[in-house]
């Protein structure tokens, strides 16, 4: 289960911008989400941005947000631009990376 106790399960939307690609960001992303219980997907945009679906608890969302902005050394972020997404939402069962949108 990925939520914590309250049962509270939030969807976001994430863009990265910055030097986000060719560097390793999504593979990161998604090891980082595994390991806190985050589920959902990322993948690259045409526009050389990040973007991510991340589905967990509210503390879990703000935790990935956190390092999406400033957790792999490497990275260099400009923005991180995030839309909670309202329900109905699919509930995702993983964190996976997906082709380039």
């Amino acid at each position: 289960m990925n939520t914590d106790d309250d049962g509270t399960l939030e969807t976001r939307l994430v863009r990265v911008h910055g030097r986000v690609q060719g560097i390793g960001y999504r593979e990161a992303c998604v090891r980082r989400a595994r390991a806190l219980g985050v589920t959902g997907w990322v993948r690259n945009r045409m526009d050389g941005s990040v973007e991510a679906i991340l589905q967990g608890s509210p503390e879990r969302l703000a935790t990935m947000c956190a390092w999406l902005s400033e957790g792999m050394s490497v990275a260099l972020v400009d923005e991180l631009e995030v839309t909670e997404m309202q329900p109905p939402r699919a509930r995702f069962d993983n964190f996976e990376r997906l082709p380039t949108l």
